[in-house]
């Protein structure tokens, strides 16, 4: 009869254990689309320039080496490597939990029991040798080692492992992204200082041309060939010129400043090269093909890690709905006097328990962590995606963003030299009485403005090839 009871509750129990595991709810994934188109344009060449080294794609000395000191001392840089450790350490952590955890234990206490209760009546009557009772109160000293297990049978403890791992990874791909950024912006901000280098030597030799021409102003004055109109209208442009290299040797300040802090360091002059923009040419770019996005940038690599991470979270929310086997194990010397520790078998404890236990009744906050854990994988896919495509736009617009601006840039330089041969001409006519001295002041004001256009777009093509570099995953190897 007892053995029909204890079968009865054991079959009562695997049936509600069974029907813990089965009643999983059913929810909807996502498959991310990792297609991208077959090229560029209609050329289809696997040369990439992502392949190239920034040590080799640039080819300044001064940017190199601003570049590797920024590697060594930015302090975003050096934070992201301690996440990388924190990353690490939780796959230890991770790790640990699947494995069996031993521990020693060793304490001494004190009871004393009620007389008139079932325990304090039987320990007065126990005799522990000859004429002696049990001890009031009851010293009690323990030295035992003991092992806790949770047996990975539905494997979430190795996949919470693998999460771990491949979060590591994602971490590692963040801090490439952040290398192929600090690259970029250090070469857009060092071509920025040598923009600005040129137009401060442009400012300086327009104020020795207007100077020329404001004596050329005075003399004609005195021949009363001109007005005192003509020499203030002259002397207010030579001010104005004069003024505006002070607002760009405040941007060489500034920007200086700026690359001072991308390398970690307080405010000083950053060397740089003296040849000027106009001598430095553009690298040559190779776009490649754009399925190679997906292992060249970083952070589309780093999307898909964070997916994969994603898709395990729910293999190990999913496992919470399982029956969880559980052994536990102690062994060790009890007893009341501590000279009695050493007479064995009479001291000697030890106990093995097996737990096999499945949620059933309060299964809400499992079901709510799965559920989210599945919404997060779709959050992961679709970013995953929208990496894919925003690599491939940037790609796309620094390409056709070089074309343009090579067009560009060849007829601002005819441009420069027709209104730069127009000065000389404006002013052997005014010499000649041939033109007044507003033709001489808009030319020599329009040449001005044309050489500022000239070098804000060599530097925007010098930025364009930064940033198709950058576009295309290069920099961070």
């Amino acid at each position: 009869m007892i053995r029909k009871t204890v079968y009865k509750y054991i079959s009562i129990g695997g049936i509600c254990l069974g029907f813990a595991a089965c009643s999983v709810p059913a929810v909807v994934s996502k498959t991310e689309n990792s297609n991208t188109p077959a090229a560029y344009n209609s050329q289809q060449d696997s040369t990439n320039s992502a392949q190239v080294k920034w040590k080799e794609y640039f080819t300044d000395p001064y940017l190199n080496a601003l570049i590797d000191t920024a590697l060594q001392h930015n302090q975003e840089l050096n934070i992201t490597w301690q996440e990388i450790e924190i990353t690490r350490n939780e796959i230890q952590a991770r790790k640990g939990e699947y494995l069996p955890f031993v521990g020693l234990r060793a304490g001494a206490g004190v009871d004393k029991k009620a007389r008139y209760t079932n325990l304090g009546a039987l320990e007065k009557n126990i005799e522990i040798d000859k004429d002696k009772e049990m001890p009031e109160p009851l010293p009690d000293y323990l030295v035992s080692a003991y092992a806790t297990w949770e047996l990975d049978i539905w494997h979430k403890l190795r996949n919470a492992k693998k999460a771990a791992v491949t979060r590591y990874l994602s971490t590692v791909e963040g801090r490439n992204f952040i290398v192929t950024n600090l690259v970029a912006e250090i070469a857009n901000s060092y071509y920025e200082l040598l923009a600005l280098d040129n137009q401060l030597d442009i400012v300086q030799q327009n104020i020795a041309i207007q100077t020329n021409a404001l004596e050329i102003v005075k003399l004609q004055k005195e021949a009363t060939r001109v007005t005192e109109l003509a020499v203030r209208r002259f002397e207010a442009e030579v001010m104005k010129t004069s003024s505006m290299q002070y607002d760009i040797q405040q941007q060489i300040t500034e920007t200086e400043n700026r690359i001072n802090f991308l390398l970690g360091r307080f405010p000083q002059p950053i060397a740089r090269s003296k040849q000027g923009l106009d001598n430095v040419a553009p690298a040559a770019v190779n776009a490649g093909l754009p399925s190679q996005l997906l292992a060249n940038r970083p952070d589309v690599k780093q999307a898909e890690l964070d997916l994969a991470a994603a898709r395990l979270d729910i293999k190990v929310a999913k496992a919470q709905f399982y029956p969880s086997l559980g052994i536990s194990a102690n062994f060790g010397w009890q007893a009341f006097n501590p000279s009695y520790l050493v007479k064995t078998p009479e001291s000697i404890l030890y106990s093995l328990t097996g737990d096999l236990v499945a949620p059933l009744v309060n299964r809400a906050g499992i079901k709510a962590t799965y559920i989210n854990a599945n919404a997060k994988q779709v959050q992961a896919a679709y970013n995953y995606e929208r990496t894919i495509l925003n690599a491939y736009v940037e790609v796309a617009n620094q390409l056709a963003k070089i074309g343009n601006l090579e067009k560009s840039y060849n007829l601002k330089s005819k441009q420069v030299a027709a209104l730069t041969e127009s000065i000389n001409i404006s002013n052997d006519l005014f010499k000649s009485a041939r033109a007044d001295y507003m033709e001489v002041l808009l030319t020599q004001r329009d040449a001005l403005e044309s050489k500022f256009e000239l070098v804000e777009t060599k530097k925007q093509q010098m930025n364009a090839m930064v940033n198709i570099y950058q576009a295309l995953g290069g920099g961070w190897k």
